[in-house]
């Protein structure tokens, strides 16, 4: 089923707004679609040995962005998968810093981050375009705050765009 009505600000944290807020209006589940496709030839034509590329020092590699992008879809999905059936347990935050701390994403080749990325996001899709109404509109706790199913979807769609502009604007476009 198509997820096309806009979560309103009291279905997510705060923190959440900017990436729901990059999202267009339409069906957030042909977004997902749309931009599986266009994140994989951008990043497909990124050099494997440029993988490692950081544009400061402290910053995150482009190998890291990816694995980045594929745990937090993976952690937001599970948690709209729980809110979607109903399950009001609480779910805890993460610091996203510490996984990717410890994930050794540079450790991996790129082809093998972005073949990760690909399939997250083809069962994200999956999960996504089987709610309901009903389903998407079911509220749950995460990191201490509602959260619906709905805005969920719109949170992984704002999520990816954030991660690509960035990888667009300091690590593909730097010149280096």
């Amino acid at each position: 089923m198509p997820i096309t009505t806009r979560p309103a600000e009291t279905e997510y944290a705060p923190f959440y707004a900017g990436y729901v807020a990059r999202v267009p209006d339409g069906d957030v589940v042909d977004l997902l679609r749309a931009q599986l496709g266009e994140t994989l030839a951008l990043l497909r034509a990124v050099p494997e040995e440029r993988g490692g590329y950081r544009y400061g020092e402290g910053k995150w590699s482009i190998k890291e962005v990816v694995g980045h992008m594929a745990d937090t879809e993976r952690i937001m999905c599970y948690r709209a998968l729980r809110v979607a059936r109903g399950d009001r347990t609480p779910l805890p935050g993460f610091d996203e810093k510490e996984y990717v701390k410890h994930a050794g994403f540079d450790r991996r080749s790129l082809a093998s981050l972005l073949a990760e990325f690909e399939q997250v996001r083809i069962a994200s899709i999956a999960f996504f375009e089987t709610l309901t109404p009903e389903d998407q509109a079911r509220v749950g706790v995460a990191n201490d705050r509602d959260v619906t199913a709905r805005a969920l979807a719109y949170i992984v769609a704002g999520h990816e765009r954030h991660h690509v502009a960035i990888l667009r604007e300091r690590y593909l476009e730097s010149g280096d």
